[in-house]
Protein backbone atom coordinates (compact mmCIF):
# COMPACT_ATOMS: atom_id res chain seq x y z
CA UNK A 1 0.00 0.00 0.00
CA UNK A 2 1.20 3.25 -1.02
CA UNK A 3 0.74 6.93 1.16
CA UNK A 4 1.13 8.94 -2.30
CA UNK A 5 0.35 11.99 -2.69
CA UNK A 6 -1.28 12.77 -5.97
CA UNK A 7 -2.25 16.20 -7.40
CA UNK A 8 -4.42 14.72 -9.93
CA UNK A 9 -6.83 13.49 -7.20
CA UNK A 10 -8.85 16.58 -6.43
CA UNK A 11 -12.39 15.60 -4.22
CA UNK A 12 -13.55 19.49 -5.85
CA UNK A 13 -13.67 17.96 -9.19
CA UNK A 14 -16.73 15.59 -10.63
CA UNK A 15 -15.90 11.93 -11.00
CA UNK A 16 -12.54 11.91 -8.26
CA UNK A 17 -12.24 8.87 -5.93
CA UNK A 18 -11.35 10.98 -3.82
CA UNK A 19 -15.06 12.05 -3.68
CA UNK A 20 -16.11 8.46 -2.77
CA UNK A 21 -13.28 8.25 0.11
CA UNK A 22 -14.00 11.43 1.87
CA UNK A 23 -17.90 10.38 1.56
CA UNK A 24 -17.60 7.28 3.16
CA UNK A 25 -15.20 8.82 6.10
CA UNK A 26 -17.73 11.34 6.31
CA UNK A 27 -20.25 8.66 7.28
CA UNK A 28 -21.89 8.95 10.48
CA UNK A 29 -22.05 5.35 11.03
CA UNK A 30 -18.47 5.13 9.57
CA UNK A 31 -17.25 7.59 12.00
CA UNK A 32 -18.68 5.80 14.58
CA UNK A 33 -18.20 2.09 13.80
CA UNK A 34 -14.31 3.12 13.16
CA UNK A 35 -14.24 4.95 16.41
CA UNK A 36 -15.83 2.37 18.23
CA UNK A 37 -13.24 -0.36 16.63
CA UNK A 38 -10.32 1.70 17.26
CA UNK A 39 -11.31 1.97 21.22
CA UNK A 40 -12.25 -1.15 22.28
CA UNK A 41 -10.76 -3.55 19.06
CA UNK A 42 -12.06 -6.37 17.67
CA UNK A 43 -16.20 -6.64 17.63
CA UNK A 44 -18.61 -9.24 17.26
CA UNK A 45 -21.48 -7.46 14.64
CA UNK A 46 -23.92 -7.76 17.68
CA UNK A 47 -21.80 -5.87 20.31
CA UNK A 48 -21.71 -3.45 17.34
CA UNK A 49 -24.84 -3.22 16.94
CA UNK A 50 -25.75 -2.53 20.44
CA UNK A 51 -22.91 -0.13 21.15
CA UNK A 52 -24.16 2.02 18.50
CA UNK A 53 -27.72 3.40 18.81
CA UNK A 54 -30.06 3.62 16.54
CA UNK A 55 -27.95 2.00 13.72
CA UNK A 56 -30.36 -0.69 11.59
CA UNK A 57 -28.89 -4.23 10.84
CA UNK A 58 -29.00 -3.29 7.36
CA UNK A 59 -27.01 0.03 7.35
CA UNK A 60 -24.52 -1.31 9.78
CA UNK A 61 -24.04 -4.16 7.14
CA UNK A 62 -23.69 -2.15 4.70
CA UNK A 63 -21.16 0.17 6.69
CA UNK A 64 -18.96 -2.86 7.73
CA UNK A 65 -18.98 -4.37 4.03
CA UNK A 66 -17.78 -0.94 2.55
CA UNK A 67 -15.18 -0.53 5.24
CA UNK A 68 -13.86 -3.57 4.62
CA UNK A 69 -14.31 -3.10 0.58
CA UNK A 70 -12.43 0.07 1.48
CA UNK A 71 -9.25 -1.72 3.27
CA UNK A 72 -10.55 0.19 6.50
CA UNK A 73 -11.96 -2.76 8.32
CA UNK A 74 -11.16 -6.56 8.58
CA UNK A 75 -13.51 -9.48 8.77
CA UNK A 76 -12.71 -12.56 10.42
CA UNK A 77 -14.44 -15.71 10.36
CA UNK A 78 -13.29 -17.97 13.51
CA UNK A 79 -14.52 -21.58 12.49
CA UNK A 80 -16.32 -22.47 14.95
CA UNK A 81 -19.59 -23.98 15.67
CA UNK A 82 -21.34 -21.67 15.31
CA UNK A 83 -19.06 -19.49 13.54
CA UNK A 84 -18.20 -16.44 15.02
CA UNK A 85 -17.40 -13.32 13.06
CA UNK A 86 -15.27 -10.42 14.32
CA UNK A 87 -14.66 -7.39 12.64
CA UNK A 88 -11.37 -5.07 13.66
CA UNK A 89 -10.06 -2.13 12.22
CA UNK A 90 -6.66 -2.08 9.58
CA UNK A 91 -3.40 -0.91 9.76
CA UNK A 92 -4.98 1.68 7.18
CA UNK A 93 -8.33 2.21 9.36
CA UNK A 94 -5.98 3.42 12.12
CA UNK A 95 -4.68 5.61 10.47
CA UNK A 96 -8.11 7.58 10.66
CA UNK A 97 -8.00 7.38 14.67
CA UNK A 98 -6.59 10.65 15.05
CA UNK A 99 -8.89 12.63 13.07
CA UNK A 100 -11.71 11.17 14.47
CA UNK A 101 -11.35 11.85 17.67
CA UNK A 102 -10.00 15.28 16.94
CA UNK A 103 -13.50 15.35 15.19
CA UNK A 104 -15.38 13.64 18.35
CA UNK A 105 -13.45 16.24 20.69
CA UNK A 106 -14.81 19.19 18.89
CA UNK A 107 -18.52 17.54 18.58
CA UNK A 108 -18.49 17.30 22.41
CA UNK A 109 -16.73 20.76 23.36
CA UNK A 110 -18.99 23.15 20.91
CA UNK A 111 -22.36 21.45 21.66
CA UNK A 112 -23.95 23.97 23.11
CA UNK A 113 -22.23 26.31 20.83
CA UNK A 114 -23.45 24.64 17.91
CA UNK A 115 -27.31 23.87 19.44
CA UNK A 116 -27.44 27.58 20.65
CA UNK A 117 -26.63 28.53 17.14
CA UNK A 118 -29.38 26.58 15.48
CA UNK A 119 -31.74 27.94 18.26
CA UNK A 120 -30.82 31.24 16.68
CA UNK A 121 -31.17 30.46 13.43
CA UNK A 122 -34.52 28.55 13.90
CA UNK A 123 -36.05 31.55 16.22
CA UNK A 124 -35.53 33.78 13.25
CA UNK A 125 -37.60 32.02 10.51
CA UNK A 126 -37.82 30.78 7.29
CA UNK A 127 -37.71 34.07 5.58
CA UNK A 128 -36.22 36.51 8.31
CA UNK A 129 -32.89 36.42 6.71
CA UNK A 130 -34.23 37.82 3.65
CA UNK A 131 -32.03 34.87 1.54
CA UNK A 132 -33.51 32.14 0.05
CA UNK A 133 -31.73 28.25 0.58
CA UNK A 134 -30.66 27.94 -2.70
Amino acid sequence: MTNESRTDWDPYAGGCPSRDVLHRIGDKWTVLVLGELAESGAKRYTALRRKLEGVSEKMLTQTLRALERDGLVRRTIHPEIPPRVEYEITELGATLREPLVALKNWSISHMRDVMEARAAYDSRGDTASGRSAG
